[in-house]
């Protein structure tokens, strides 16, 4: 299953209100760390292919 950004954006949305919401501790910090997450997939999608790899590669 393949996801856009629009998608991983509105997810993240999502979690960022649940981790608004004040009656629920332990879901609190989840939703908070799930908001992350999916904002970084949604940043990941729509950043263009590079061609070098973000960690060089050391040939011997």
């Amino acid at each position: 299953m393949t996801h856009d950004s629009d998608y991983f954006r509105r997810r993240a949305a999502e979690e960022r209100a649940a981790a608004f919401r004040k009656d629920a501790d332990e879901d609190v910090e989840v939703a908070g760390q799930l908001a992350l997450a999916y904002s970084a997939l949604a940043r990941k999608r729509t950043m263009p292919p590079s061609d070098s790899p973000a960690i060089p590669l050391i040939e011997e």
